[in-house]
């Protein structure tokens, strides 16, 4: 085992560790030849001495401490599918709050995966849900509709390559108003397209935010993610991190200044929200419904 990964303690690394010497032919090889060499001898020297019984209960032991093992890896990789959106059928980050820039709390759900649009048209469909966390079924039914330019730039369709920018580009259509939460609407095509993607630099273009800026995303983003679901959060967020155009090390940077105000305590990429920033409850609640009344207006306006 990575000597790395026993300090650690971590699950990731533990896992990684573990599935590499599971897919190692020469690792399998020789615990394989191991066991068949020492088995007769093992066997032998256990009736010999009359310590059969002993042998059976280490033995029980090992397969306790095995099955114990295992069933730690599998809830791990099951920990790391929900960290990054991956699994198998609807796949939703409905644990993960997403903050928009002017305020608002938003869970998305997507029906995995991309498939090509029946219409015959060429680009590709994900459907899904867009909702403003805690607000009683004010939602938004989008058919997110990825264009043939951007899939020529997205490393696949699967949701470790194509989660964070479609997240973000839902998050852009509400900072931009161009998606209505209602208690019961339509399904709304949003087009993720070259306006999302700057060919000339080879990155995702959501807007760029200033330091300032993003203190405010990060105390949004940790009030609302511990009122809503609780526990710590995590601020090592790769989305979060392209929707401004930064870095996570960035983040962790500006996550240091509010630890140093009193807001949080931060211990690595993980921050835990302290009485200072949610005695601030009214400020981040009016944000978003100054936010949700002015993307109402927008709509109400061209409804006439």
């Amino acid at each position: 085992m990575s000597t790395e990964a026993h300090r650690s303690g971590n699950a990731s690394d533990w896992l990684t560790v573990v599935q590499r010497w599971a897919r190692n032919p020469q690792i399998e090889g020789c615990l394989t030849i191991a066991w068949g060499k020492k088995r007769g001898k093992w066997d032998k020297a256990v009736k010999e001495s009359g310590e059969h019984a002993v042998a059976e209960q280490a033995a029980s032991g090992l397969r306790e401490t095995l099955s114990k093992a295992v069933e730690y890896l599998v809830a791990a990789e099951g920990a790391l599918r929900d960290m990054t959106g991956e699994g198998q059928g609807n796949a939703t980050a409905a644990k993960t709050v997403y903050v928009t820039l002017s305020g608002l709390p938003l869970t998305i759900t997507l029906a995995w995966p991309f498939h090509p649009s029946t219409s015959g048209a060429d680009f590709w469909v994900l459907h899904g849900d867009v909702e403003v966390a805690g607000a009683e079924g004010r939602h938004a039914p989008v058919s997110v509709n990825l264009s043939a330019t951007v899939r020529e730039v997205m490393p696949s369709l699967e949701p470790k390559d194509a989660l964070g920018p479609v997240v973000n580009a839902l998050r852009k259509e509400v900072d931009s108003r161009q998606i209505e939460l209602v208690k019961s609407g339509k399904l709304v095509p949003v087009n993720f397209s070259s306006r999302h993607y700057d060919f000339k630099r080879g990155q995702w273009v959501f807007g760029k935010a200033s330091d300032e800026t993003i203190a405010t995303f990060l105390e949004r983003k940790i009030f609302w993610q511990t009122r809503l679901v609780g526990g710590d959060v995590w601020l090592g967020d790769g989305t979060d991190a392209q929707y401004l155009r930064t870095t996570t090390d960035h983040l962790a940077g500006v996550a240091n200044g509010l630890a140093g105000r009193g807001l949080i305590r931060l211990e690595r990429w993980y921050a835990t929200a302290l009485p200072a920033l949610m005695a601030r409850a009214a400020e981040f609640k009016a944000a978003a419904e100054t936010a949700l009344a002015e993307l109402e207006k927008k709509h109400a306006f061209e409804r006439g």
